[in-house]
């Protein structure tokens, strides 16, 4: 079953490749203030000790968009806070977006217009105004419906452009912070069918301002609420009504008072729960069927969601114990007989390539003697760590090491080639100092990792590899397998027909590997 442990490495690994376009939401002056001269700009010196956005007069989203094969379909609209005079861009907008396309989710941050600000210090100037709210509501009363009118019109052009970021129109949602989170609410009373959120996520949100729209929505739309008790300003018991009208509504709601983290934690780190609030948000998400994937693979389509959930624990608990996966092939070990053939044994080691090849051409290993002891996922240092149960131990002819695709993809750790070479000379070493015969194979082409889609220069990378291999097999005087160079395409990666997914070789592709194979083998054994 290669397929799962494939699907374990690559399924664990925080990945996203940020793909981003702004997109201005009016194509002229903004409807409400054609009048507004002054100009947006930028503070990241502030008493918020984070990046803020302020002046803003030209309503837009930023799309964060998740890469194809984690897409869910879902969106959400992003609106963070800042009191309706500044933007908290990254703590409640930018990091957000981050951890949902990390989920599959597309994500939209938006930048809605906000009162004037007229110090190059908008924190320090909001500051001054934060202990009379009464008279700041009052001055943010007129541009309130502004900024809501931004979110609707926001969630009205995802909505119709569905089709092209590939989101469901009927998984688009808005949550947001504080102001952000009164966007939230404000969307969720006032929208018309075409720009209704599917479900709304206001966090700490300021309720007061919205009390004369209050009208909370007949169409379920399923709520999640997260706040600290001991908000500065004071929203845990507005939050709490909040809770019990939609209860009471008969809408799904879901809340989370956290004792300690004040107001504006967003995606900060204090070293107390609410650094995690974000993960209860995607557990809710989940729950409400927002996190199926949209295209899973062939493998995924196998299972459900609660096995695909169990395959992962398990494989987590295993690796704190067994990092090596010491276990997998270890009553294999202790079962393997001398061959009927009377042919010399020969060990492959490596990773997924070596394990996927037995499962689809497992007469190939039997007829000729030859043992399969690959791990899907693995990196040199792991085949290192191993070496001695799965190849020494079984005291064979030949060894053939083809392992290193992983460690380009950094499935555990940063990339060093040095390093890749290093363990491959200890491998060298330890096999000669047994009389073990070595077959050193190069890295197979990839043209990028459809798990590790940040990765660049792929196959640049593969090819330096190979140089280092092919040096050390002229170095120690052993014989190089060059699958590279047979198999490359015109992206020095690996076709459809050789690779469905561009890394995991097809049977026919396999069956060009077994004739160079062969003669590597035929050749080291002379």
């Amino acid at each position: 079953m290669k397929f799962l442990s494939f699907f374990f490495c690559t399924f664990l690994l925080y990945t996203t490749s940020y793909a981003q376009e702004v997109i201005k939401l009016y194509p002229g002056k903004a409807p409400g203030s054609e009048n507004w001269t002054w100009s947006e700009a930028e503070n990241n010196n502030n008493l918020f000790k984070t990046r803020i956005i302020y002046n803003v007069t030209d309503p837009s989203i930023t799309a964060y968009l998740p890469d194809k094969e984690k897409a869910t379909g879902t969106a959400v609209l992003i609106a963070p806070g800042g009191a309706f005079h500044t933007l908290s861009i990254d703590s409640e907008g930018n990091d957000v977006a981050k951890y949902l396309n990390a989920k599959g989710v597309a994500a939209f941050v938006l930048k809605y217009r906000v009162a004037r600000s007229f110090t190059d210090d908008p924190v320090k100037e909001l500051m001054g105004k934060m202990s009379d709210f009464r008279k700041l509501d009052e001055e943010n009363a007129p541009v309130i419906p502004l900024a809501i009118q931004d979110a609707l019109t926001a969630l009205k052009y995802i909505r119709k452009n569905a089709e092209k970021y590939e989101v469901d129109p009927n998984k688009i949602g808005i949550m947001g912070f504080s102001a952000g989170g009164t966007l939230t609410l404000g969307a969720a009373y006032q929208a018309s069918e075409e720009a209704r959120p599917n479900f709304i996520a206001p966090i700490y949100a300021y309720t007061a301002a919205l009390e004369s729209i209050k009208n909370i929505p007949k169409a379920k739309t399923p709520t999640f609420i997260a706040l600290a008790s001991d908000d500065q300003l004071g929203f845990a018991p507005a939050n709490a009504q909040l809770y019990l009208d939609w209860k009471a509504a008969g809408q799904p709601v879901e809340m989370h008072i956290y004792e300690r983290g004040g107001h504006g934690f967003g995606m900060n780190k204090q070293k107390i729960p609410t650094d995690y609030w974000y993960e209860r948000f995607g557990e809710w998400l989940k729950l409400q069927g927002y996190l199926k994937k949209r295209y899973p693979n062939k493998w995924e389509k196998q299972f459900s969601e609660e096995q695909i959930e169990e395959f992962s624990r398990k494989n987590a608990e295993r690796e704190k114990r067994d990092w090596a996966y010491l276990s997998k092939y270890k009553n294999a070990n202790a079962q393997l007989t001398a061959s009927k053939t009377g042919k010399a044994r020969v060990v492959f080691t490596g990773d997924s390539i070596t394990e996927g090849w037995v499962t689809a051409d497992q007469d190939y290993f039997e007829k000729n003697n030859y043992v399969g002891r690959g791990i899907s996922g693995q990196t040199s240092p792991q085949t290192l760590l191993r070496f001695r149960q799965d190849v020494i131990a079984l005291k064979p002819s030949v060894v053939v090491i083809n392992i290193g695709i992983n460690d380009i993809a950094e499935n555990t750790g940063d990339y060093m080639q040095d390093y890749t070479l290093a363990n491959y000379q200890s491998m060298i070493e330890i096999a000669k100092a047994n009389n073990i015969k070595v077959v050193l194979a190069s890295v197979l082409p990839a043209a990028s990792f459809p798990w590790r889609k940040e990765i660049k220069d792929v196959p640049a990378k593969v090819i330096a590899l190979n140089e280092g291999i092919k040096n050390l097999a002229g170095q120690y005087h052993l014989v190089y397998l060059d699958y590279f160079n047979v198999l490359k395409d015109e992206r020095n990666g690996l076709s459809k027909e050789m690779a469905e997914d561009g890394v995991h070789p097809t049977l026919p592709c396999y069956k060009i590997m077994e004739k160079l194979a062969d003669d590597a083998v035929n050749k080291a054994l002379k």
